[in-house]
């Protein structure tokens, strides 16, 4: 049970706000499910299948293994090749709920807006005839909701995301590691299919960097950001740091989120900066 200062709008992560996000979503696209099984959409994106689809000049950000090397030889310029790879149209959420997340100076916690940012774009997932899945991480633990499609999924992730967000709320303890909920979403994400992650800047450690590039092997990963006001506008005064008998001032800095992007590059990695509760 949620302690009553808790329980108000932007601190409190409902079912009926998530549902919302409904709205303007399931419109009939032009894609089909290739069969009744949900999630499975024929596709030639450029993967990792067997099908060459290209062989052209290396770019920044293209897979190293990919260098093919007679095209390399030939030219004197390094050449990659890709493949086609039948796409499983399946979506992951991945809702971080630990600490660090549960704060905020504007007009919702992190952890709030994560979730509203990950519940629309499973609706996306599902107006196109996707499946969906989601994992929530948190102090009290990792819990989660198995691949399905239709409103009545969408409903009961809802329901995990909200109660799972009212636990991180009551829960005490250190901050777990991510590395438990990526192993996992591996395990849950098939390969070609995507993995949206919502957390900080500070939300992905050293020790998460090897499980998030393994997933990002055989899946399109694009980590999601809810920056807050503090992020981008911290104050312009100096702040006092205290620790114990130790005291210090120190100026914030805005986020710098170009260099978070390259760091997730070199995982394979994508960014998605949502600055508002518009985005």
């Amino acid at each position: 049970m949620v302690r009553p200062e808790l329980d108000a709008p932007g601190i409190r992560l409902s079912v009926g706000e998530l549902l919302a996000l409904r709205d303007g979503a399931l419109r009939p696209g032009r894609h089909r499910p290739a069969s009744r099984r949900p999630g499975a959409l024929p596709a030639k994106p450029a993967g990792a299948g067997m099908d060459l689809r290209e062989i052209r000049a290396f770019t920044e950000g293209d897979d190293t293994r990919r260098i093919d090397p007679a095209a390399t030889a030939r030219t004197g310029m390094p050449h990659i090749r890709s493949f086609h790879e039948d796409r499983d149209d399946t979506v992951l959420l991945i809702a971080d709920f630990r600490p660090p997340m549960l704060w905020g100076t504007g007009r919702a916690l992190r952890s709030v807006r994560a979730a509203r940012a990950l519940a629309r774009h499973g609706w996306r997932a599902l107006a196109r005839g996707a499946s969906v899945a989601v994992i929530g991480v948190s102090a009290a633990g990792v819990t989660l909701v198995r691949s399905g499609a239709g409103v009545q999924h969408m409903g009961r992730i809802a329901l995990m995301l909200a109660t799972g967000h009212d636990r991180a709320l009551d829960a005490a303890g250190e901050s777990p590691s991510l590395s438990e909920a990526l192993i996992r979403a591996a395990r849950l994400a098939p390969p070609g299919g995507e993995v949206l992650l919502a957390t900080s800047a500070e939300g992905v450690a050293s020790e998460d960097e090897p499980p998030l590039a393994r997933l990002a092997r055989r899946r399109r990963v694009r980590l999601l950001l809810p920056l807050d006001p503090i992020d981008t506008a911290p104050p312009t005064l100096a702040l006092p740091i205290q620790h114990g008998p130790l005291s210090r001032l120190a100026r914030l800095q805005p986020l710098d989120t170009l260099a978070l992007a390259r760091r997730l590059r070199a995982l394979n990695v994508s960014l998605e900066v949502i600055a508002d509760d518009a985005g």
